[in-house]
């Protein structure tokens, strides 16, 4: 399928790359289907809506600069996008690269959970006090190295403790 992407013009994507979010993304509901691709920025993606060409944003695994990160989902969001088994389920977060030069950072506190399977999504907010809008990804990579903490192999995952939603 060819869409055409705010940063790269016209590309083709294949199914493997769409997925599904029914509810959109906090400030974009109107956005339900999207693509992650290859930026050519390791360990960036970028995350394409195929609605607006304009809405594209930039993604990456918040493992790999906080091992600690948690990601607490409720049973009712899990079902929504199909995940059983943590192990089904994919984690980023979205990232923002300051035009200016300044600090990269990434939105811990609402990150994105993707069923690998079903290729559906959904965006969930946290709210451990741990988790900001905006980490500086560099500047915890290196407290977390220094820390001892080995960041993960790449391959987002959840980590969670499923609960019920309280009411």
């Amino acid at each position: 399928m060819r869409v055409n992407t705010k940063f790269l013009g016209e590309i083709d994507i294949d199914d493997q790359q769409k997925v599904f979010f029914p509810k959109g993304l906090y400030g974009f509901e109107k956005c339900a289907e999207f693509a992650i691709f290859n930026t050519g920025q390791p360990p960036f993606y970028y995350f394409q809506s195929l609605e607006n060409k304009d809405v594209c944003f930039i993604l990456l695994d918040p493992f790999l600069f906080r091992p600690d990160y948690e990601v607490d989902i409720a049973q009712e969001e899990m079902s929504v996008i199909g995940i059983q088994e943590p192990e089904q389920a994919a984690v980023f977060v979205i990232a923002t690269i300051p035009g200016d030069g300044g600090a990269i950072t990434a939105n811990l506190q609402g990150p994105l959970v993707i069923n690998e399977e079903t290729r559906r999504g959904c965006q969930i907010v946290l709210t451990d006090p741990r988790w900001k809008t905006r980490h500086d990804i560099v500047t915890e990579r290196a407290e977390s190295r220094m820390d001892g903490q080995q960041p993960s192999d790449g391959r987002s995952e959840v980590r969670a403790n499923h609960r019920q939603k309280e009411t």
